[in-house]
Protein backbone atom coordinates (compact mmCIF):
# COMPACT_ATOMS: atom_id res chain seq x y z
CA UNK A 1 0.00 0.00 0.00
CA UNK A 2 1.65 3.44 -1.17
CA UNK A 3 -1.05 6.00 0.51
CA UNK A 4 0.85 8.12 3.10
CA UNK A 5 0.22 8.55 6.70
CA UNK A 6 -1.52 11.70 7.62
CA UNK A 7 -1.85 13.37 11.01
CA UNK A 8 -5.55 13.96 11.91
CA UNK A 9 -7.15 15.57 9.07
CA UNK A 10 -7.73 19.42 8.23
CA UNK A 11 -11.00 20.98 9.33
CA UNK A 12 -11.59 20.77 5.47
CA UNK A 13 -11.59 17.10 5.23
CA UNK A 14 -13.10 14.56 6.95
CA UNK A 15 -12.84 10.97 8.40
CA UNK A 16 -14.05 9.82 5.44
CA UNK A 17 -11.34 11.02 3.99
CA UNK A 18 -8.67 10.08 5.93
CA UNK A 19 -10.43 6.03 6.39
CA UNK A 20 -10.36 5.84 2.52
CA UNK A 21 -7.15 6.77 1.92
CA UNK A 22 -5.84 4.25 4.65
CA UNK A 23 -8.24 1.63 4.41
CA UNK A 24 -9.17 1.97 0.50
CA UNK A 25 -8.50 -1.93 -0.21
CA UNK A 26 -10.73 -2.80 2.24
CA UNK A 27 -13.05 -0.41 1.74
CA UNK A 28 -13.69 -1.77 -2.05
CA UNK A 29 -13.59 -5.17 -1.01
CA UNK A 30 -16.48 -4.77 1.92
CA UNK A 31 -18.59 -2.20 -0.33
CA UNK A 32 -17.61 -2.93 -3.65
CA UNK A 33 -16.55 -6.56 -3.82
CA UNK A 34 -16.95 -6.98 -7.86
CA UNK A 35 -14.75 -4.17 -8.03
CA UNK A 36 -12.18 -5.04 -5.55
CA UNK A 37 -11.95 -8.27 -7.69
CA UNK A 38 -11.16 -6.67 -10.67
CA UNK A 39 -8.15 -4.71 -9.36
CA UNK A 40 -4.14 -5.82 -8.62
CA UNK A 41 -3.40 -4.81 -5.24
CA UNK A 42 0.06 -6.49 -5.16
CA UNK A 43 1.26 -2.96 -7.46
CA UNK A 44 -0.71 -0.53 -4.74
CA UNK A 45 -2.66 2.54 -5.00
CA UNK A 46 -2.15 5.85 -5.13
CA UNK A 47 -4.08 9.70 -4.11
CA UNK A 48 -4.71 11.71 -6.74
CA UNK A 49 -5.69 14.93 -4.45
CA UNK A 50 -4.00 17.41 -6.88
CA UNK A 51 -5.68 16.18 -9.88
CA UNK A 52 -9.07 15.89 -8.66
CA UNK A 53 -8.84 19.39 -7.05
CA UNK A 54 -7.62 20.62 -10.24
CA UNK A 55 -11.02 19.77 -11.56
CA UNK A 56 -12.86 20.61 -9.00
CA UNK A 57 -11.70 24.01 -8.12
CA UNK A 58 -13.85 26.33 -10.88
CA UNK A 59 -16.55 23.54 -10.79
CA UNK A 60 -20.22 24.80 -9.76
CA UNK A 61 -20.90 21.71 -7.84
CA UNK A 62 -22.04 22.58 -4.66
CA UNK A 63 -20.29 21.45 -1.56
CA UNK A 64 -17.79 18.56 -1.72
CA UNK A 65 -17.94 16.29 0.97
CA UNK A 66 -15.48 13.37 1.12
CA UNK A 67 -14.36 13.15 -2.69
CA UNK A 68 -11.52 11.38 -2.91
CA UNK A 69 -9.55 10.04 -6.40
CA UNK A 70 -7.22 6.92 -6.45
CA UNK A 71 -5.24 5.80 -8.63
CA UNK A 72 -5.07 1.73 -9.40
CA UNK A 73 -4.24 -0.69 -11.83
CA UNK A 74 -6.39 -3.18 -13.03
CA UNK A 75 -5.61 -7.05 -13.14
CA UNK A 76 -4.98 -6.52 -17.00
CA UNK A 77 -2.12 -4.50 -16.34
CA UNK A 78 -3.95 -1.20 -17.65
CA UNK A 79 -3.82 1.98 -15.14
CA UNK A 80 -7.14 3.06 -13.59
CA UNK A 81 -8.46 6.28 -11.45
CA UNK A 82 -10.98 5.46 -9.24
CA UNK A 83 -13.04 8.62 -8.30
CA UNK A 84 -15.40 7.98 -4.85
CA UNK A 85 -17.67 10.61 -4.15
CA UNK A 86 -18.99 10.06 -0.34
CA UNK A 87 -22.20 11.70 0.39
CA UNK A 88 -22.30 12.52 3.98
CA UNK A 89 -24.66 15.21 4.22
CA UNK A 90 -27.48 15.33 6.61
CA UNK A 91 -30.59 15.49 3.85
CA UNK A 92 -30.03 13.84 0.04
CA UNK A 93 -28.42 16.49 -2.64
CA UNK A 94 -30.63 17.20 -5.26
CA UNK A 95 -27.77 17.49 -8.04
CA UNK A 96 -25.40 14.42 -6.90
CA UNK A 97 -25.59 12.45 -9.65
CA UNK A 98 -25.05 15.09 -11.62
CA UNK A 99 -22.06 16.24 -10.13
CA UNK A 100 -20.92 12.30 -10.10
CA UNK A 101 -21.09 13.06 -14.24
CA UNK A 102 -19.43 16.46 -14.32
CA UNK A 103 -16.20 14.77 -11.94
CA UNK A 104 -16.39 12.22 -14.50
CA UNK A 105 -16.19 13.38 -17.78
CA UNK A 106 -13.87 16.53 -16.69
CA UNK A 107 -11.51 13.45 -15.18
CA UNK A 108 -11.79 11.58 -18.58
CA UNK A 109 -11.24 14.89 -20.97
CA UNK A 110 -8.30 16.46 -19.09
CA UNK A 111 -6.28 13.14 -17.91
CA UNK A 112 -7.33 10.36 -20.95
CA UNK A 113 -7.46 7.78 -18.35
CA UNK A 114 -10.49 5.32 -17.55
CA UNK A 115 -12.23 6.87 -14.40
CA UNK A 116 -14.71 4.32 -12.37
CA UNK A 117 -17.23 6.29 -10.27
CA UNK A 118 -18.35 5.06 -7.01
CA UNK A 119 -20.90 6.72 -4.84
CA UNK A 120 -21.28 5.81 -1.51
CA UNK A 121 -24.56 7.28 0.08
CA UNK A 122 -24.64 7.88 4.77
CA UNK A 123 -27.51 9.64 4.72
CA UNK A 124 -30.80 7.85 5.98
CA UNK A 125 -33.30 8.73 3.80
CA UNK A 126 -34.27 5.34 2.37
CA UNK A 127 -35.52 6.71 -1.25
CA UNK A 128 -32.56 8.39 -1.78
CA UNK A 129 -30.69 6.24 -4.09
CA UNK A 130 -29.16 7.91 -7.18
CA UNK A 131 -26.99 5.43 -9.50
CA UNK A 132 -27.57 7.35 -13.28
CA UNK A 133 -27.21 10.80 -14.85
CA UNK A 134 -29.06 11.33 -17.78
CA UNK A 135 -30.95 13.29 -20.14
CA UNK A 136 -32.27 13.31 -23.70
CA UNK A 137 -33.31 16.21 -26.25
CA UNK A 138 -34.24 15.96 -30.15
CA UNK A 139 -32.97 12.49 -30.90
CA UNK A 140 -29.27 13.58 -28.67
CA UNK A 141 -29.37 11.53 -25.96
CA UNK A 142 -26.90 10.90 -22.41
CA UNK A 143 -26.93 7.92 -19.61
CA UNK A 144 -24.39 7.43 -17.27
CA UNK A 145 -24.44 4.77 -14.62
CA UNK A 146 -22.26 4.36 -11.92
CA UNK A 147 -21.94 1.62 -8.72
CA UNK A 148 -23.56 3.07 -5.78
CA UNK A 149 -23.31 1.71 -1.96
CA UNK A 150 -26.03 2.31 0.69
CA UNK A 151 -25.19 2.37 4.12
CA UNK A 152 -27.85 1.65 6.12
CA UNK A 153 -28.63 -1.33 3.95
CA UNK A 154 -25.94 -2.69 6.19
CA UNK A 155 -28.22 -2.36 9.50
CA UNK A 156 -30.32 -5.08 8.48
CA UNK A 157 -26.46 -7.05 8.63
CA UNK A 158 -25.50 -5.64 11.41
CA UNK A 159 -24.34 -9.28 12.76
CA UNK A 160 -22.35 -9.57 9.90
CA UNK A 161 -20.31 -6.08 10.74
CA UNK A 162 -20.40 -7.41 14.13
CA UNK A 163 -18.23 -10.19 12.93
CA UNK A 164 -16.12 -9.44 9.71
CA UNK A 165 -12.60 -9.64 9.82
CA UNK A 166 -12.61 -6.36 7.28
CA UNK A 167 -11.06 -3.09 8.97
CA UNK A 168 -13.78 -1.04 7.48
CA UNK A 169 -16.73 -2.62 8.83
CA UNK A 170 -15.92 -0.23 12.07
CA UNK A 171 -16.23 2.54 9.73
CA UNK A 172 -18.86 1.77 8.28
CA UNK A 173 -20.44 0.97 11.80
CA UNK A 174 -19.54 4.21 13.32
CA UNK A 175 -21.05 6.50 10.36
CA UNK A 176 -24.39 5.06 11.13
CA UNK A 177 -24.91 5.07 14.49
CA UNK A 178 -23.12 9.16 13.87
CA UNK A 179 -26.51 9.66 11.61
CA UNK A 180 -28.76 7.87 13.30
CA UNK A 181 -28.60 8.24 17.11
CA UNK A 182 -28.87 11.51 18.18
CA UNK A 183 -29.35 11.16 22.21
CA UNK A 184 -26.18 11.80 24.06
CA UNK A 185 -25.80 8.95 26.35
CA UNK A 186 -26.65 6.67 24.15
CA UNK A 187 -23.74 7.84 21.70
CA UNK A 188 -21.68 7.43 24.33
CA UNK A 189 -22.36 3.76 25.06
CA UNK A 190 -22.39 2.99 20.87
CA UNK A 191 -19.06 4.59 20.91
CA UNK A 192 -17.50 2.97 23.71
CA UNK A 193 -19.04 -0.72 22.37
CA UNK A 194 -17.08 0.09 18.94
CA UNK A 195 -14.06 1.24 20.48
CA UNK A 196 -13.53 -2.20 22.94
CA UNK A 197 -14.62 -3.76 19.06
CA UNK A 198 -11.48 -2.14 18.32
CA UNK A 199 -8.85 -3.44 20.74
CA UNK A 200 -10.80 -6.97 20.59
CA UNK A 201 -9.64 -7.71 17.06
CA UNK A 202 -6.19 -8.07 17.24
CA UNK A 203 -5.33 -4.95 15.23
CA UNK A 204 -1.88 -3.34 15.41
CA UNK A 205 -1.24 -0.32 17.65
CA UNK A 206 -0.86 1.76 14.64
CA UNK A 207 -4.28 0.48 13.05
CA UNK A 208 -6.27 1.35 16.74
CA UNK A 209 -4.71 4.56 16.79
CA UNK A 210 -5.25 5.81 13.12
CA UNK A 211 -9.49 4.05 13.67
CA UNK A 212 -9.72 5.91 17.22
CA UNK A 213 -9.45 8.80 15.85
CA UNK A 214 -11.96 8.36 12.59
CA UNK A 215 -14.06 6.68 15.22
CA UNK A 216 -13.88 9.71 17.55
CA UNK A 217 -14.27 12.16 15.12
CA UNK A 218 -17.25 10.81 13.42
CA UNK A 219 -19.30 9.92 17.11
CA UNK A 220 -18.70 13.04 18.78
CA UNK A 221 -20.03 13.82 22.19
CA UNK A 222 -21.75 16.67 24.16
CA UNK A 223 -18.73 18.19 26.42
CA UNK A 224 -20.71 16.61 29.37
CA UNK A 225 -20.21 13.35 28.82
CA UNK A 226 -16.82 13.29 27.28
CA UNK A 227 -15.40 12.30 30.88
CA UNK A 228 -17.54 9.08 31.07
CA UNK A 229 -15.98 8.25 27.83
CA UNK A 230 -12.92 8.86 28.48
CA UNK A 231 -13.07 7.04 31.68
CA UNK A 232 -14.20 3.94 30.52
CA UNK A 233 -11.51 4.00 27.55
CA UNK A 234 -8.87 4.10 29.86
CA UNK A 235 -10.59 1.48 32.20
CA UNK A 236 -10.58 -0.62 28.36
CA UNK A 237 -6.98 0.36 27.60
CA UNK A 238 -6.01 -1.26 31.16
CA UNK A 239 -8.51 -4.10 30.68
CA UNK A 240 -6.16 -5.31 27.73
CA UNK A 241 -3.15 -4.08 28.91
CA UNK A 242 -3.24 -1.79 25.32
CA UNK A 243 -2.36 2.14 26.29
CA UNK A 244 -2.15 2.86 22.74
CA UNK A 245 -5.12 5.93 22.74
CA UNK A 246 -3.73 8.91 25.02
CA UNK A 247 -7.64 10.68 25.01
CA UNK A 248 -6.73 12.41 27.90
CA UNK A 249 -4.27 14.84 26.43
CA UNK A 250 -7.01 15.72 23.68
CA UNK A 251 -9.54 16.41 26.87
CA UNK A 252 -7.34 18.12 29.28
CA UNK A 253 -6.53 20.47 26.10
CA UNK A 254 -10.16 20.93 25.59
CA UNK A 255 -10.56 21.32 29.20
CA UNK A 256 -7.65 23.88 29.48
CA UNK A 257 -9.50 26.04 26.95
CA UNK A 258 -12.51 25.89 28.19
CA UNK A 259 -11.42 27.29 31.57
CA UNK A 260 -9.44 29.87 29.82
CA UNK A 261 -13.04 31.11 28.10
CA UNK A 262 -14.57 30.90 31.00
CA UNK A 263 -11.58 33.08 32.97
CA UNK A 264 -11.49 35.67 30.16
CA UNK A 265 -13.63 39.35 29.68
CA UNK A 266 -15.48 40.70 27.24
CA UNK A 267 -14.36 40.63 23.73
CA UNK A 268 -11.70 38.33 24.10
CA UNK A 269 -14.09 35.92 25.30
CA UNK A 270 -15.88 36.38 22.77
CA UNK A 271 -13.40 35.86 19.99
CA UNK A 272 -12.41 33.11 21.30
CA UNK A 273 -15.67 31.24 21.58
CA UNK A 274 -16.41 32.55 18.11
CA UNK A 275 -13.41 30.76 16.65
CA UNK A 276 -13.92 27.43 18.43
CA UNK A 277 -17.46 27.67 16.62
CA UNK A 278 -15.87 28.15 13.56
CA UNK A 279 -13.68 25.74 13.89
CA UNK A 280 -16.71 23.27 14.78
CA UNK A 281 -18.88 24.04 11.92
CA UNK A 282 -16.20 24.16 9.28
CA UNK A 283 -15.19 20.32 10.34
CA UNK A 284 -19.28 19.16 10.13
CA UNK A 285 -20.34 21.45 7.05
CA UNK A 286 -17.12 22.47 5.43
CA UNK A 287 -17.07 26.04 4.05
CA UNK A 288 -19.36 28.49 5.56
CA UNK A 289 -21.45 30.86 3.81
CA UNK A 290 -21.96 34.14 3.84
CA UNK A 291 -25.00 34.66 6.19
CA UNK A 292 -23.27 32.04 8.63
CA UNK A 293 -20.34 34.59 9.12
CA UNK A 294 -22.58 37.10 9.95
CA UNK A 295 -24.57 35.58 12.33
CA UNK A 296 -20.92 34.80 14.29
CA UNK A 297 -20.08 38.15 14.45
CA UNK A 298 -23.46 39.35 15.70
CA UNK A 299 -24.02 37.15 18.09
CA UNK A 300 -22.70 36.98 21.49
CA UNK A 301 -20.65 34.81 23.54
CA UNK A 302 -23.88 32.87 25.47
CA UNK A 303 -25.24 32.08 21.54
CA UNK A 304 -21.94 31.19 20.33
CA UNK A 305 -21.97 28.65 23.29
CA UNK A 306 -25.43 27.87 22.41
CA UNK A 307 -24.46 26.64 18.75
CA UNK A 308 -21.70 24.84 20.15
CA UNK A 309 -24.14 22.66 22.51
CA UNK A 310 -26.00 22.32 19.62
CA UNK A 311 -23.77 21.29 16.83
CA UNK A 312 -23.82 17.63 17.42
CA UNK A 313 -27.18 17.30 16.57
CA UNK A 314 -27.77 19.64 13.85
CA UNK A 315 -28.70 18.01 10.19
CA UNK A 316 -27.59 21.39 8.58
CA UNK A 317 -26.74 24.96 8.91
CA UNK A 318 -30.40 25.78 8.26
CA UNK A 319 -31.04 24.04 11.11
CA UNK A 320 -28.70 25.09 13.53
CA UNK A 321 -29.32 28.68 12.51
CA UNK A 322 -32.54 29.63 11.07
CA UNK A 323 -34.67 27.05 13.38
Amino acid sequence: MTAQDTDRPTDHDSPWKEALEHYFQEFTQLLFPAIHGEVDWSRGYNPMDKELQQITADANTGRRHADKLIQVYARDGSETWVLIHVEVQGEPEEGFAQRMYTYQYRLRDRYEVDVVSLAVLADTRESFRPSAFQYARWGCKLSFTFPMAKLIDWEARWADLEASDNIFALVVMAQIKAKRIKDGATRKDVKIALVRLLYERGYSREQIVQLFRIIDWMIQLPRALEAGFVQAVYALQEEKKMPYVNTIERVEREKALQQGLEQGLGQGRQLEARRILQRQLRKRFGDLPDWVSEQLEAADVDQLEAWSDEILFAESLDTLFRH
